[in-house]
């Protein structure tokens, strides 16, 4: 069943320009002139329901203005999105009751507050009882590891305890969709498993959908079997993490271990040498190649030990980022 719905969803921003000097500035306000930004061009994808999606792109790719369009905080420019049935922007309260949005660097917890004097204000938002807000808080409080944290003014929280106290906060009303941006940012190691391993848990425990925009590939590699990569504004990748390898790194690198060295001219007749030292070679075979390859290794050199493996994916993902691909 689809709950998120995108179909050419556009969003351009007139940023006006200005130039230096008195001149400048009086041309400015009697006679200004707009360039047209493009912060998001003609995205379009289907989420079902329970999916966990990673959503990618670097800084400045249209990530988090196409979260904010999801969820009605600003206007789309052009196309269509649908998510649980409503259209976003129109922010009705049936709408709302069924999303949240996360923010890695927001906060809406206050801060000289206990916690939970900040929960009691989102559960009055949300028209939760005394009852469902304490069965809520115990329930998520657990699972987040944070029994008696709650009571403790917000500034006294270490970072990773907050940004728990944020989820608690967003998933008070048991949304079943989750927009995601950045929440295990600035996190420790510990800390971001911890919330990783929460996320997991409530996906499965509630059948939530997420979609997650992270920095941080651990995120991505351990919580989305499918990811989104936009580039520039446009969707250039919709499909599974070893889909993305396949597309965007058509090598594959052969690792060998040898009887005796070999000159690496010899070595090059197999595919672009990275490392020759020694009776030990590494080097890149264009995929369609591979088993060809590997072949000609066996039967023409001697070999002790051969191994062939994937680029990671970090590294796939930093180049996709970056606009080009693996060799």
């Amino acid at each position: 069943m689809t709950i998120i719905s995108v179909h050419n969803l556009s969003k351009v921003y007139p940023v006006a320009i200005k130039e230096p000097g008195l001149a400048g500035t009086l041309r400015h306000f009697w006679q200004r002139r707009y360039n047209q930004v493009r912060a998001v061009q003609d995205v379009s994808f289907n989420i079902d329901a329970g999916e966990i999606v990673g959503f990618l792109g670097a800084n400045g790719a249209g990530k988090t203005t196409t979260l904010k369009m999801l969820t009605g905080l600003i206007h789309p420019s052009g196309g269509q999105a649908q998510v649980a049935g409503h259209i976003p922007f129109q922010r009705k309260a049936a709408f709302l009751q069924k999303i949240t949005l996360v923010m890695g660097q927001k906060q809406q917890l206050i801060w000289d507050l206990p916690a939970l004097d900040s929960l009691r204000i989102n559960a009055a938002v949300y028209g939760l009882s005394d009852r469902a807000l304490n069965q809520q808080v115990g329930e998520l409080g657990e699972m987040l590891g944070l029994s008696g944290k709650l009571q403790q003014p917000v500034r006294k929280l270490s970072l990773g305890e907050r940004m728990k106290a944020e989820l608690l906060a967003a998933l008070l009303h048991q949304p079943q969709i989750l927009f995601l941006d950045e929440p295990t940012i600035g996190l420790d190691v510990n800390a971001q498993v911890s919330v990783r391993e929460f996320l997991r848990e409530y996906n499965q425990r509630y059948q939530a959908t997420v979609l997650l925009t992270s920095h941080y590939m651990a995120d991505i590699t351990a919580l989305c079997p499918r990811v989104l990569v936009i580039h520039q504004g446009s969707l250039i990748y919709d499909g599974s993490l070893e889909g993305l390898v396949d597309q965007f790194a058509p090598c594959r690198e052969v690792k060998v271990e040898l009887a005796s060295p070999y000159p690496v001219e010899k070595l090059a007749t197999y595919g672009d040498v990275q490392a020759a030292e020694g009776r030990s070679a590494r080097f890149l075979v264009p995929q369609e190649v591979l088993t060809q390859t590997v072949g000609r290794i066996l039967a023409e050199l001697e070999v002790l030990d051969l191994a062939v493996t994937e680029p990671p994916i970090e590294e796939v993902i930093g180049q996709v980022l970056q606009g080009g691909t693996l060799r």
